[in-house]
């Protein structure tokens, strides 16, 4: 059985057609991105917090484990791993010493930037093998999402 035949009622044409391109596309690409994850040896969960860091000029711990739906302490555990590998480093607040702040390092946004691309890139590929009538529909839909923002 398909998942294509399935379709769900009241889930309009282009927000299936859009969805059926996630998934065509996540299926292209994650497999490179999970190579280049090894190679800098770091999870899914690392680089998701590296992507929300490099938006940031820092994030408190409280605001990382809110982030990423973990726990304090496991939070502290993916920074920790993080600063060993020179990505991110800690620094306290001037007025308040016990308010630890996390913060991206230069190598850290250079990995970031680097798989940004990669994906990027892949997206692209991935887009320019799409027919025209495919392509339109997610293009309107991430146009909005980023209106939203």
């Amino acid at each position: 059985m398909q998942v294509a035949d399935e379709r769900i009622k009241g889930v309009d044409g282009e927000a299936d057609r859009l969805a059926d391109f996630i998934m065509f596309a996540q299926r292209s690409f994650l497999l490179d991105l999970s190579q280049e994850l090894n190679k800098g040896n770091i999870s899914y969960a690392q680089f998701f917090l590296l992507g929300y860091l490099a938006n940031e000029d820092y994030l408190t711990m409280t605001q990382i484990s809110n982030k990423m739906g973990h726990s304090t302490a496991a939070a502290t555990g993916l920074v920790d791993r993080l600063e060993k590998l020179g990505y991110v480093q800690r620094l306290h607040a001037a007025d308040d010493r016990r308010k630890v702040m996390v913060q991206i390092t230069r190598k850290g946004i250079e990995l970031v930037s680097r798989l940004r691309n990669l994906i990027a890139n892949n997206i692209s590929d991935v887009m320019s093998a799409t027919s025209e009538d495919d392509v339109q529909p997610v293009y309107s839909h991430l146009k909005e999402f980023l209106d939203e923002r």
